[in-house]
């Protein structure tokens, strides 16, 4: 696939800052952690990536606004354009040696996101897409799955950690949910839950309380992907209120009434 040229500078910051994450990553017992809260560890290697990233995305469009987990946000000389990134999403799973975490880059248009990149650096599969043409991972069209069957289907979802008060929510959200599917699955990386939705891997996906770097990027992937993506309030814009439910076409229905119960 040939993409813009704001498609191929994702890439190419992506690709240079997930060299940098796997170098760290090999050496995760001897990284600087400091703690950023409860449960969020902030290293070393993520305040690098998202430097790297910095400088390649500003660097190629210093006109646009910017926003990211740990360099907070810039506001751009262009209002209609700006990079929401995270460095580093699954930063728990990184620092425990665990290879599921990835780099989550979008470009937001008037309000809309207009192009998404995730890279798992760590297994070397690259997801993308951008408005109008297709989700893709390496080389590769990708699709959401054709399950139509709730027994069938696999979900992800994010759990409360370390005391988070939607902890209620979202045992009640499982207990409606299990009896009803073939599985849900909790791998620590609302990013790669969503490129896994968009390629397949998973039917469908929901979690509350994610920020905008989160989910950003796999909202037009799974888009692309011929899935549907909704806030789980509806009439909510998804990046301002972290809530998402996504799933495949066939499923979606079935699967939002029960979650939104």
């Amino acid at each position: 696939m040939i993409g813009s040229a704001n498609l191929n500078i994702m890439l190419k910051a992506a690709r240079k800052a997930g060299k940098s994450l796997v170098k760290d990553f090999r050496e995760v017992e001897n990284l600087q952690v400091s703690v950023k809260g409860a449960g969020d560890f902030v290293s070393k290697a993520d305040i690098t990536a998202e430097k790297i990233l910095k400088e390649e995305l500003l660097g190629a469009r210093p006109t646009y606004g910017w926003i990211a987990e740990e360099g907070g946000e810039i506001a751009g000389e262009d209002p209609t354009r700006r990079w929401i990134v995270d460095p580093l999403d699954g930063t728990t799973n990184f620092l425990h040696g665990l290879p599921h975490w990835a780099i989550s880059i979008a470009l937001e248009h008037k309000g809309k996101i207009v192009a998404g990149v995730i890279y798992d650096a760590a297994k070397d599969e690259m997801y993308f897409a951008e408005k109008g043409n297709g989700a893709w991972m390496n080389e590769s069209r990708i699709r959401t799955s054709g399950r139509n069957r709730m027994i069938e289907s696999i979900f992800a979802t994010g759990l409360p950690f370390a005391g988070r008060s939607d902890l209620p929510e979202t045992l009640q959200d499982l207990a409606r949910l299990l009896p009803a599917c073939a599985g849900v699955r909790r791998w620590g990386s609302a990013a790669l839950d969503m490129a896994y939705v968009a390629t397949g891997r998973y039917d469908g996906f929901w979690e509350r309380r994610l920020h905008s770097w989160d989910l950003a990027a796999g909202i037009i992937l799974v888009q692309e992907a011929g899935g549907l993506v909704e806030p789980l309030t509806p009439g909510d814009n998804i990046v301002d209120s972290g809530e998402v439910i996504c799933a495949n076409e066939p499923i979606f229905e079935t699967f939002a009434k029960v979650i939104r119960g």
